[in-house]
């Protein structure tokens, strides 16, 4: 593979709240930015760019926008970590489906800004469509559960099940949408939806049968939620100690020893919730780290899933390898085609012009035909006289038989 297909990993563990918040890219200011073409994919655990320029080329826009700590992946391995991250064997939760969708949009959404060419948009189309049939091959997402789901699972095995409980759902994006559809599943008393876009929450809600509410109304829904699961792509914390220490206080009956308990489930990257709600007396604090867990019992359940997808990616890499040289020539036949027309147009015009100036039609057509013939030669004749020269006549050979190879 050509050096000059990259990839930069910057993965979200062992980080800040601080530190991820630097992390993490404005798609709009990325595209304006970045290099063409170039592909952003941004998911809960880790941030990735795909780019047609070399690793150098890859690091050097990194560190101009300040980042580090990232991987760089070059040529056939870019090719190797995407067939994984398509088939979920990378994934923070092994086989989710969530990736396939996030692929696709990060693609969508490179295309709307004008920074994909042929070659990013045909790893990631093919990618895509391998992580489909790992999926109709394999168990590798049965009985799967996304990030969404898994905060749904961690909700209750921490409050003993939720039925009957309130629900407050934050974020009405990709994520929020996976929560809220694992919990209208569940016997709730109530789901809540808040989100910057009333409209979106509104839409959200109606699907599950829940009640919308705006972003500053959530302060409010909190004093009655028994769990709050927070999964927003806001760039800074929105939910705070202050107030939700001043909640808690209304949460406590006179004859109570504790405020009644609050679950927060923090699924956003960067952090939604201040970390200093953790130390709130009544509420309990999860992050994404928490998951973990529920991914490695995940993990531990399907080693033998996991091993029959990295066959079926052995399998289909060399093909997929041809897919991108393949795409990656249309580059290169455009250059000659190109060529190949602005010689034919000079030659057509000076034809045209004999023709007008009433030169003989057959023998203008005649001459025309011999120029446009030794021009469109003239550089393999240099090449083949060259490797002759050279002793390399089966070089010369080669290139001849390769140009006039006809198919039968």
């Amino acid at each position: 593979m050509s050096s000059s297909l990259s990839l930069a990993v910057l993965s979200h563990e062992n980080h800040s709240s601080a530190e991820l918040a630097d992390r993490i890219f404005d798609e709009t200011e990325f595209y304006k930015t970045a290099s063409s073409p170039a592909l952003l994919l941004q998911t809960c655990n880790r941030i990735e760019i795909l780019s047609r320029k070399s690793g150098d080329a890859l690091s050097a826009f990194l560190e101009s926008q300040g980042k580090e700590g990232f991987t760089i992946l070059e040529g056939e391995d870019v090719l190797l970590h995407l067939l994984e991250l398509a088939s979920g064997t990378k994934s923070l939760i092994v086989g989710e489906d969530q990736i396939l969708g996030q692929m696709k949009k990060a693609l969508l959404t490179a295309e709307e800004a004008g920074c994909v060419d042929d070659v990013i948009s045909a790893c990631i189309t093919a990618a895509v469509r391998f992580g489909v049939l790992v999926r109709q091959k394999t168990a590798i997402n049965r009985g799967a559960v996304s990030v969404g789901s898994a905060a749904v699972l961690l909700a209750e095995e921490e409050i003993g099940g939720l039925d009957g409980r309130n629900i407050l759902v934050v974020g009405g994006g990709e994520t929020g949408k996976l929560v809220a559809r694992a919990l209208s599943e569940k016997d709730i008393k109530a789901i809540y939806v808040a989100n910057r876009s009333y409209e979106t929450a509104a839409a959200l809600a109606a699907e599950i049968g829940g009640r919308a509410m705006r972003l500053d109304q959530m302060y409010s829904c909190l004093a009655e939620a028994d769990v709050v699961i927070s999964c927003t792509s806001a760039p800074h914390e929105i939910i705070r100690a202050e107030p939700i220490s001043k909640i808690m206080e209304k949460r406590l009956w006179p004859l109570d020893d504790a405020p009644r308990k609050l679950l927060m489930i923090d699924i956003a990257s960067p952090p939604d919730i201040e970390y200093a709600c953790a130390d709130i007396s009544g509420v309990s604090l999860y992050t994404i780290d928490d998951l973990k867990g529920i991914s490695k019992r995940n993990l531990a359940s399907r080693k033998k899933e996991i091993r029959t997808a990295e066959e079926l990616i052995r399998e289909y890499l060399p093909e997929y390898i041809r897919i991108i040289k393949r795409t990656a020539a249309g580059d290169v036949l455009s250059e000659l085609y190109s060529w190949a027309e602005d010689i034919r147009s000079r030659e057509a015009e000076k034809a045209l012009r004999a023709i007008r100036n009433g030169s003989d039609i057959e023998e203008t057509l005649e001459k025309f035909s011999l120029s446009l013939t030794k021009k469109l030669l003239d550089d393999t004749s240099c090449a083949v006289r060259r490797f002759a020269e050279e002793s390399r006549i089966d070089k010369a050979k080669s290139l001849v038989t390769t140009i006039t190879a006809r198919k039968p």
